[in-house]
Formats: C-alpha cells, structure tokens, sequence
C-alpha cells in the first residue's frame, strides 16, 4: 500500500512538474517581487536605514526577501489545485485507483520544486547585489531546511485556500497578508524601532523568529532560543494546516 501511494504520488508529481516547466513564466513572476524589493530596499531606501549593525543592508535583509519569496509561490499552488477542482480533475482521479492523499501531496511536494527553484534565483541575484556569507555547508542545510519547512506548512494553508475558494481570484488571494507580514517584523527594520504595540507584534509573531535564525546562520553568529521558538511555530503551523486541509479535502470528494 505504501508503495502504491508513493508511485502515485510520485505519477501526479511530474504530471503538475510538467504544467510548470510548460509555463515558467511562474517561477519567474515568483521571483521578480522579491527582486524588486531588494533592488527598492537596497539601492533606494537601504542608506537611510539603521540596523544597529555594521554588515551591509542586503546581509540583513535577504532572509526576509526569502520568506516573501515564498509567500508569493504558494498563491500558485492554490491556483492550480483550483483549476483542478473546477476543471473535475479530482472527480476524474476517483474513478481510477489512486489513493486520496497523493492527490493533494502531488501539489505540495511541486510547490516544493518550484519554491526551490525561486530561491535559489533571488539568492543568485542578491549575490550579484553584494551579499556575502561565511556560512558553512551545515549552516547552509540548516537555511534550507528551516525554509523547506517553512513553505511545507504555508502550502498546506494553500491547499487549504485552493479547497475552499469559490473563484480563481480568491483561490490566490489569500497569501497577500502573508507577503506583507515579513514588513511587521524584524525583517527590514529593528523591531526596537516600531512603536510599543507594533514591537510587541512583531516581536511574537513567526517570521521575526524564522528571519533571525535565518540571519544568525549566515552571519556564523548563535541563533538562540530563535531556532526553537521558529521550528515550533512551522510545526504547529503545518500540523493545524493538513489536518484542516485533509478534513476540507474529505468532504470535497465524500
């Protein structure tokens, strides 16, 4: 049974990998925002910026960039798992004998992919733009796996939306709070900057904790109790996020 479940996820996998490597377009849509953003950041409003530290701006800000990166990805996931329920996709698949769950992990697992691939571009470019870091390979895996665990669970929050949407436009729609909540964190701007209830927001709220231990790894400096309290946040977040999108996904299909 197992392996009959990671055939046809795997079978459904490629099948989606197809529709984007016919439209790549969407990967790059993906990463032009965060560019902008950095070039805006950098370029425009970086100098008048204070981040109590001595490393440049793109250094302080790029973990950040990521997470917007990500926020911005996911709004396809929900998009195509729309269409796919609109189009009797997922009708079609129950008359066949594939189990219920590769379905859904077929989307996520290419939502994966294709939020990789953004990544690493916006990270090429913010090269180009002079970020620097003494990160070691095991500092690196940890980057990779903190933001693999953080587009997991906000995929599932987009299977979630692309269940539950009554138009195309709603189905994607939805991750627009999440592009913008990296701005009400430490992300751009110390937090010890924002007024006392921002602060407070923001100082409790899951990106500043991904965007510091994020920031820790590549600067080589200890990451804290940061670490901690981001893994749990992505945990909770994707465990809430399945069982919600599996519940939905049941009584979609029942």
């Amino acid at each position: 049974m197992t392996t009959h479940v990671l055939s046809d996820t795997a079978t459904l996998t490629g099948r989606s990998l197809r529709h984007i490597l016919r439209s790549p377009d969407t990967i790059i849509t993906t990463a032009v925002t965060p560019v902008a953003l950095m070039l805006l950041f950098v370029y425009v409003l970086g100098g008048a910026i204070n981040t109590g530290s001595d490393g440049s701006y793109i250094n302080y800000m790029l973990p950040g960039i990521l997470l917007i990166t990500i926020a911005s990805g996911i709004a396809y996931t929900a998009y195509r798992l729309f269409l796919d329920m609109q189009g009797g996709i997922f009708e079609r698949f129950q008359s066949m004998p594939i189990p219920r769950p590769s379905v859904l992990w077929a989307h996520v697992l290419t939502s994966l992919v294709a939020n990789l691939a953004s990544l690493v571009i916006v990270t090429g470019v913010a090269l180009i733009m002079g970020f620097r870091t003494g990160a070691s390979v095991a500092d690196w895996l940890a980057v990779a796996g903190i933001l693999a665990l953080f587009t997991l669970a906000l995929t599932w929050v987009a299977v979630i939306a692309g269940l539950s949407a009554k138009t195309v436009d709603g189905a994607s729609a939805f991750s627009y709070p999440l592009i913008f909540l990296p701005f009400i964190s430490s992300a751009f701007v110390p937090t010890d900057s924002m007024p006392g209830p921002v602060a407070w927001f923001a100082d409790n709220q899951p990106v500043t904790s991904i965007v510091n231990t994020l920031r820790a790894l590549f600067a080589q400096q200890p990451v804290g109790n940061d670490i901690w309290i981001a893994l749990a946040w992505c945990a909770g977040l994707l465990l809430a996020a399945y069982a919600a999108a599996t519940a939905i996904y049941r009584k979609r299909i029942s």
